[in-house]
């Protein structure tokens, strides 16, 4: 495909992750030139979609890797249960209707598919995995856009925009002004801007700054400055700043990068306690994968941000194994010595919640008729008593992948200042993610919302660009 009017630039695409390329690959197909601004290193391209694993999709028969069938008003509920209502239904739908469609898409860029995984046979419905994972995919999107004559800067950080009455006119990467005829943002949330952080979660009753305690389970340079920039210029925001795609990892996982392999996934299985040695949520409310995020943000309300996963022998083999082995005793005094609580605390609580125990037919596959009686907080499935040696325990600390807080989009995804949608910015990603998710999050859906409206942010910046140049000659 020849590259129209050398020199000029039809669309640029600020970000380098899975919405970004979506979006670049949609505009070049559709004939636009097309510059790609990634802040990372080449080394570490792709943000935050480098470390996901599967695409939460529709689908109403079995299709290749999916099972059954996932029909849109299931996806729909999944989704509006774990936002609690906290979404825009017609984005969301516009988001699960385009999921259905978009894999061969996927596929003629080079991403494959593989059937679910043993600890992972549950999504095989609901969600498609991707062969080799997140970084295969943003690979593979890489090289399709180089095929296509996308142009791609990298360590190319973008400082600010340059408006005109919501038209967006340049970008600025430090003295170096770059303009185009249409822009698609998705750059990233600001979960790895420490000090934004800070100032969205505040400090608790005991004086703590909870968000000094959080891992970045993604990418280091998503700092959130275009959408600081964004907020500054009067963009329309949506969502709040302290709710994020949140996740209780491993308390021993590294600052960044950690990804997937340091979730504990035992939650449901177990019961969870502080470092009071007290429970203070429901390890048994639903299925883990539409559940287990919003353990990041129970632990970091908890003192210390930090808690413990504690199971039995009986739920070896029924979820995935942590990379890091956890603590492990064959009396719960010394699990309790072992983790650095309170033995005689811990070991009332784990009474208290066997006793409890309402033990019917155990089956972790459904909402199981196992739960506890009597008890505050309740366990409403799975609830089997803590009785059989050896114990394990697991540190618990939050884990955060992405923030909410965005740019409030229409179906086209562009931007609006005061109610008003921008002609030629459009904004895909984490960046806008909060149209979608208001809180909560559930397995895949996080790239169904980058991949969705990445392509048509890339799709609608290629019109504007046609458009502004037919303006231009005329």
């Amino acid at each position: 495909m020849k590259e129209k009017h050398p020199g000029t630039v039809d669309v640029l695409v600020i970000g380098g992750g899975n919405a970004a390329l979506c979006a670049a690959l949609m505009a070049r197909e559709a004939g636009a030139s097309v510059l790609l601004l990634e802040a990372a290193p080449r080394e570490w391209r792709g943000g935050n979609s480098s470390h996901t694993r599967n695409l939460r999709c529709m689908h109403d028969a079995p299709q290749d890797v999916l099972t059954e069938r996932y029909p849109e008003e299931e996806f729909w509920q999944d989704l509006l249960k774990v936002t609690g209502g906290m979404t825009n239904e017609k984005l969301a739908r516009l988001a699960i209707r385009e999921s259905s469609s978009c894999r061969d898409w996927m596929r003629k860029h080079g991403v494959n598919f593989q059937p679910s995984l043993s600890g992972t046979l549950h999504l095989s419905r609901t969600n498609a995995f991707f062969m080799g994972g997140g970084k295969a995919l943003v690979n593979a999107y890489y090289r399709s856009a180089e095929a296509l004559g996308v142009r791609i800067r990298y360590e190319a950080p973008v400082d600010r925009i340059e408006l005109e009455n919501g038209v967006f006119r340049a970008a600025w990467v430090g003295d170096e002004r770059i303009a185009a005829r249409a822009c698609v943002m998705a750059a990233g949330g600001f979960e790895s801007n420490r000090e934004w952080l800070r100032e969205a979660w505040g400090q608790n009753e005991n004086g703590e700054w909870p968000a000094d305690n959080f891992a970045i389970r993604g990418t280091r340079f998503n700092r959130g400055v275009l959408l600081k920039a964004m907020i500054d210029a009067g963009a329309d925001m949506i969502g709040d700043p302290s709710q994020s795609h949140c996740v209780a990892i491993d308390a021993r996982a590294p600052l960044y990068d950690g990804g997937i392999c340091t979730r504990i996934d035992c939650v449901s299985l177990g019961i969870v306690v502080n470092k009071h040695a007290e429970r203070f949520y429901d390890e048994g409310e639903d299925f883990w994968p539409k559940r287990y995020a919003i353990w990041g943000r129970l632990v970091a309300q908890q003192p210390g941000q930090i808690g413990f996963s504690i199971i039995d022998a009986k739920a070896n083999g029924r979820f995935m194994p942590p990379v890091f082995p956890g603590a492990k005793a064959d009396t719960l005094e010394e699990l309790a010595r072992q983790l650095g609580i309170d033995e005689a605390a811990f070991v009332r609580t784990v009474r208290e919640y066997n006793a409890a125990c309402h033990v019917g037919t155990f089956d972790h596959t459904v909402q199981d008729d196992c739960h506890t009686e009597g008890l505050s907080p309740a366990k409403t499935h799975w609830a089997l008593p803590i009785d059989t040696p050896p114990f394990r325990g697991y540190a618990l600390k939050p884990g955060i992948t992405f923030t909410y807080l965005g740019l409030k989009v229409n179906e086209q995804a562009a931007v609006h200042f005061s109610d008003v949608p921008s002609p030629n910015l459009f904004v895909a990603g984490e960046m806008m993610a909060g149209n979608v998710l208001g809180k909560g999050y559930t397995a895949g859906v996080g790239m169904t919302i980058g991949t969705t409206f990445g392509r048509i942010a890339g799709a609608h910046a290629a019109a504007a660009a046609r458009q502004g140049e037919s303006h231009a000659i005329a």
